[in-house]
């Protein structure tokens, strides 16, 4: 018998949650055939099979957490051929299981005749406080979209039972108990924080209780990247088989300013402050499990062709959930775009370790003083800089945002760089 752990999965992962199991107990696996997938905080990893043989038990059901190097399943190892010719011979194939000596496969024929018997789906730690509150898990009703029983469903339903009992030796406190059934006859969904998105609550929190976080604003006049890529367009894809979008424009421009204010590509470490010579510029890309933020590297040494397919790429593999952990790691500055979805205005917030981050927002056509006497529409973008002030000062951030404006009002001279 021989145990299925959690694999190492790169130096700051130490835990993952069992999103979804493949095989179930029972089942006979080949070598490298994949068990299941296990959601951390920064991708989501499948878990293979390491040796051919059976699933006997499956000891961490989905939903729960792990952490690396923790058993979450045993394998009776070279047993899968056997099952295989069972397979085709269905009568005698049933016993097989219940001739196992070993304890865990008892638990799981356990496990498995309590299925058959129709006992709710239910997680471990909600199957133990049931048993210690003498509850039937039958009579408990369970907020999870799917039907999944958790610990405090079990809890809830403990002192919705109790209720009752009270209520004939302090009759004054009758009234309250129909208000708290009431209460459960709203309409709700309850759905479970998926990891990602509980890490991504905990590092926003984070960041805005360890920086002196502060926000300035400009607006940028957008009409000559939109002339240069109106003119530009047919040919840039004919010759590099890659759109010209906003985004390279914008990476081009932040590293021009960042290699005039280095201390906005820079890390605080304890006392010190590590000023980076090199500009790994991180693009926010909204996908199903929530945000990530993957790393284009060397962006100063990148043509705009290649910072647009590399973007294109990272962009279309965050949304297909395969990025690597390497791909996710080592950002300096992180652009973020909130006009794809129709932001005006917004105060981005940092990603830490990172001391500063950029916010574009949606293209307007506005009215706009050209000089005394004119006024011309024209297709305006506010953006945001979130920086860090403990070592960034006001008027350095200010001048950052200024440097970032003048190259995007002239990109001509970025395409000349680029």
């Amino acid at each position: 018998m021989s145990e299925i752990k959690v694999p190492a999965m790169g130096e700051s992962i130490t835990e993952g949650t069992i999103s979804r199991w493949v095989v179930k107990e029972g089942d006979s696996v080949n070598q490298g055939d994949v068990l299941l997938e296990v959601e951390t905080d920064k991708v989501n990893i499948e878990i293979s099979a390491e040796e051919s043989g059976v699933i006997t038990s499956i000891l961490h059901q989905e939903g729960d957490t792990v952490q690396i190097g923790e058993a979450i399943a045993l394998l009776e190892a070279g047993a899968g051929a056997k099952e295989s010719a069972a397979a085709s011979a269905p009568a005698p194939a049933a016993p097989a299981p219940a001739a196992s000596p070993e304890p865990a496969p008892e638990q799981s024929k356990q496990k498995e005749d309590a299925a058959e018997s129709g006992s709710p789906k239910a997680s471990p730690s909600a199957r133990k406080l049931a048993r210690e509150r003498g509850i039937d898990l039958d009579q408990v009703q369970s907020r999870d979209p799917i039907g999944r029983i958790y610990q405090e469903d079990v809890k809830t339903h403990g002192s919705v039972q109790t209720a009752p009992t009270a209520a004939p030796s302090k009759p004054a406190s009758a009234p309250s108990a129909p208000k708290e059934q009431a209460s459960f006859t709203k309409p709700v969904e309850r759905q479970r924080m998926s990891r990602r998105r509980a890490t991504i609550a905990k590092r926003l929190v984070e960041a805005q209780q360890t920086a002196a976080m502060l926000t300035t604003f400009n607006e940028v006049d957008m009409t000559a990247i939109l002339d240069v890529r109106k003119r530009r367009k047919d040919k840039f894809k004919e010759k590099h088989d890659v759109g010209l979008g906003f985004m390279s424009f914008f990476t081009k421009a932040v590293v021009g300013a960042l290699k005039q204010f280095p201390t906005v590509n820079a890390e605080i470490d304890g006392d010190d402050i590590i000023l980076k010579k090199y500009y790994d510029i991180g693009i926010a890309v909204s996908a199903k499990e929530g945000l990530v933020v993957p790393v284009v590297r060397d962006a100063d040494r990148l043509s705009f062709a290649e910072i647009e397919r590399n973007i294109g790429e990272l962009a279309s593999k965050a949304r297909s959930n395969t990025l690597s952990l390497n791909e996710l790691q080592g950002g300096t500055f992180t652009i973020t775009n909130g006009g794809v979805f129709g932001s005006l205005l917004s105060t981005p917030i940092l990603n830490a370790p990172q001391v500063g981050i950029l916010g574009m927002h949606k293209i307007q056509v506005r009215p706009v003083a050209i000089d005394d006497e004119r006024m011309e529409n024209r297709p305006m973008m506010y953006i945001a800089l979130s920086y860090d002030h403990r070592i960034i000062d006001g008027s350095e951030a200010v001048r950052f945002l200024v440097t970032v404006k003048e190259l995007l009002e002239d990109p001509e001279s970025l395409l000349l760089e680029g």
